[in-house]
């Protein structure tokens, strides 16, 4: 991967998106497995049932973490240095989850050169379920 230079970056530019398949309770399972959380909100639907909920549905950090990825597809860990969501809806079985952003801002922080990316996940319905921004340093 190539890390994008503060000179050559604008604001407006759009990261790749990040299109993922329809959430399944494997991926609910697996997620579950590997972070620890073991909500049984997200994996037993009589559970989620007797919560008042439909079915399972996402582990919040699940969609950060998806984010994440979108984030570092575009430039390495290394250069994040800030990384704040808000989580807006719930997001459920079957929801084809695309991870998007772009670049709002170019400034200096910290002695380093930086932009300040907002970034948001949406379904298939064009639902909002985590909105938020990074700031990550470039070359």
């Amino acid at each position: 991967m190539a890390t994008p230079h503060f000179d050559t970056v604008h604001i407006g530019d759009r990261l790749p998106a990040l299109q993922l398949p329809p959430v399944d309770r494997t991926t609910l399972a697996l997620f579950g497995g590997a972070s620890g959380d073991h909500n049984p909100v997200h994996i037993d639907t009589d559970f989620a049932r007797r919560a008042g909920m439909p079915d399972v549905f996402a582990q919040g950090m699940l969609g950060m973490a998806w984010l994440g990825r979108l984030l570092t597809a575009w430039a390495p860990q290394s250069r994040l240095r800030r990384f704040d969501v808000r989580f807006q809806g719930i997001t459920q079985l079957g929801n084809a989850m695309c991870c998007s952003g772009h670049v709002v801002e170019k400034l200096h922080s910290g002695g380093e050169a930086c932009v300040r990316i907002e970034i948001r996940s949406t379904n298939q319905h064009g639902q909002t379920k985590i909105a938020g921004e990074a700031i990550v340093a470039l070359p």
